[in-house]
């Protein structure tokens, strides 16, 4: 009777989790950059506003208002030879309490020759017991270039709340050219808050970000690097197999947020989305 009262619960439970999902490419046509092909399923919407810029804007909408353990989404971008795609969500998302199965997040972006991809999401804040787990894959072909930001924010402080346990793990994986040039997965579980006090991983920074850039030389180092006396947090930056990470580290959301922005506007030779500078 209790493993058909489990199983009974179990079925209940997945019949309740949030899924969508998105895959779109875009291509050049007569000089612009227009949407091809597009597939929406469950709570994930993409919108296409009027372009900031030259090239097309995305704008993703997650109609579940959230993401909460067990719900899984999948992204999927192509951008074609050319093109030029800013990319970003209409506001922060948020990972709540998880008692089951992690909430799963996964991002496949492809970029093929000369294009150009600017992936710029709004933050992600962990509440407590959170558990999500992430996988983002990028391809790109040898002349295309990358502009990429995430952060992750643990907790939301304003309300005088701190990520104390849970799970987050984050796996990136790059390839340039069919080669793999950067692969890193990112571990924190279990007494989150204990880790994140700790000198050698946040020193209790309550955000933390990176901004991975392609290509990226010791040029585009030094560049960044001649704002570090306006940073309000900590702030790292190195090149090598031909792009640049700018690792962000900060007490308050708001100050890391102003040093991404900062960071992006100094990489990028485009605006960022407006929704961005809100």
């Amino acid at each position: 009777m209790q493993s058909t009262t489990t199983s009974a619960a179990s079925a209940i439970f997945a019949a309740n989790r949030a899924q969508g999902s998105v895959r779109f490419d875009v291509h050049l046509q007569d000089g612009v950059t227009r949407r091809r092909h597009l597939h929406e399923s469950g709570s994930l919407r993409v919108r296409f506003p009027s372009p900031e810029a030259d090239g097309l804007s995305a704008v993703f909408v997650n109609t579940a208002g959230g993401i909460a353990g067990g719900d899984r989404f999948d992204i999927e971008i192509a951008t074609g030879e050319g093109s030029r795609l800013a990319v970003t969500t209409a506001a922060a998302e948020k990972i709540y309490r998880a008692e089951g199965p992690a909430a799963q997040l996964d991002i496949a972006l492809k970029l093929a020759a000369g294009s150009h991809l600017a992936w710029l999401p709004q933050e992600t804040i962990l509440f407590d017991r959170a558990r999500m787990s992430r996988r983002i894959d990028i391809d790109l072909a040898d002349s295309a270039s990358l502009l990429l930001c995430e952060i992750v924010v643990f907790g939301r402080a304003a309300m005088g709340e701190r990520m104390r346990h849970g799970e987050f793990v984050d796996r990136w994986r790059m390839r340039r050219g069919g080669r793999l040039v950067f692969a890193e997965t990112v571990r924190l579980d279990g007494d989150i808050g204990e880790k994140l006090a700790k000198a050698a991983i946040a020193k209790s920074g309550l955000a933390v970000g990176t901004a991975l850039i392609a290509p990226g030389d010791e040029a585009l180092v030094e560049r960044i690097r001649e704002l570090s006396e306006s940073f309000g947090g900590e702030v790292g930056i190195s090149a090598w197999n031909g792009f640049a990470m700018v690792r962000f580290c900060a007490q308050d959301a708001a100050k890391l947020r102003a040093d991404m922005i900062a960071v992006l506007g100094r990489a990028s030779d485009g605006e960022l989305p407006r929704l961005w500078l809100n």
